[in-house]
């Protein structure tokens, strides 16, 4: 059974109940989602080739200081940087390290900032000068399946319709939704309930409800869906070394539809590629 909690009196842990956020904690998502968003914004005119992976890491923790908020990511269960790099196979939490990326690289940069306690968390594709055609039809497919998954949420609909709306588009594209991760709650925590799948029926999972926040983030790979974690204990990997794509965006739901709070203020939601009117 599915326990929905004003988030108010919730206590400041996960304990599977869903929270249901006031307007108030919507005015702190929005500061902290769109900070995540202006920072990722900014880094669209640095990614290049030659770039270190470590220096975008030493950028998002430059600009979340400069700007009095902190990097979640930074010594979360034991993680040390700032951000996660995830390039071409690498299908999420991969670490920065000093490998420059390469002409024709795809890499995903994941951000989670945390200001005044409230965590914005989002992440977006960035093609490394030019891309083959294969990966910009990656990142095109992928981003539309976040959106179809944005636009499945409703009050009254079941988390199960993001996943069906996200399945479908992406398995009609030719290509494959890894089960492996997820999106989740988000707010005072990290990471919260519920669970959002990016696959699965329309009539499954819980209810959606007005003040519910979390991320809807799907990871598409060109191949099969499967993944490994390598022996770091963080990055996950395609197993047939296909190339994957994410993009991610937090959400909170409204009376008629939902809020998309890290919306790119520069609509640079798909950098490198052409923006859509929506």
């Amino acid at each position: 059974m599915v326990n929905y909690i004003e988030a108010s009196s919730a206590p400041p842990k996960n304990t599977g109940a869903i929270r249901l956020y006031d307007t108030q904690a919507f005015d702190g998502m929005r500061k902290a989602c769109q900070l995540t968003a202006r920072c990722l914004d900014a880094l669209a005119d640095i990614v290049k080739p030659g770039l270190l992976t470590d220096e975008i890491d030493r950028f998002v923790f430059d600009f979340g200081m400069d700007h009095g908020a902190y990097p979640a990511t930074l010594n979360y269960r034991g993680y040390t940087k700032s951000t996660c790099t995830s390039i071409n196979h690498v299908v999420c939490h991969g670490i920065p390290n000093d490998k420059p990326l390469r002409e024709g690289d795809i890499v995903n940069i994941d951000v989670t900032f945390v200001l005044d306690g409230w965590h914005g968390d989002s992440s977006r594709m960035y093609p490394v000068g030019t891309v083959k055609r294969a990966a910009e039809r990656l990142l095109e497919v992928t981003y539309e399946s976040l959106m179809r998954g944005i636009a499945a949420v409703r009050p009254g609909a079941r988390t199960g319709a993001i996943g069906e709306a996200i399945q479908t588009y992406a398995e009609a594209e030719r290509c494959s939704v890894v089960r492996d991760f997820c999106g989740h709650g988000v707010g005072r925590l990290f990471h919260d309930s519920p669970n959002i799948l990016h696959y699965g029926r329309a009539n499954e999972g819980p209810e959606l409800r007005e003040g519910m926040i979390f991320t809807i983030e799907p990871m598409i790979n060109l191949g099969r869906p499967h993944v490994k974690v390598l022996a770091d204990g963080w990055t996950a990997v395609t197993r047939d070394r296909s190339l994957s794509a994410q993009y991610e965006h937090t959400v909170g739901v409204t009376a008629d539809g939902c809020e998309i709070f890290t919306l790119s203020p520069a609509g640079l939601d798909r950098p490198g590629l052409p923006s859509l009117a929506r």
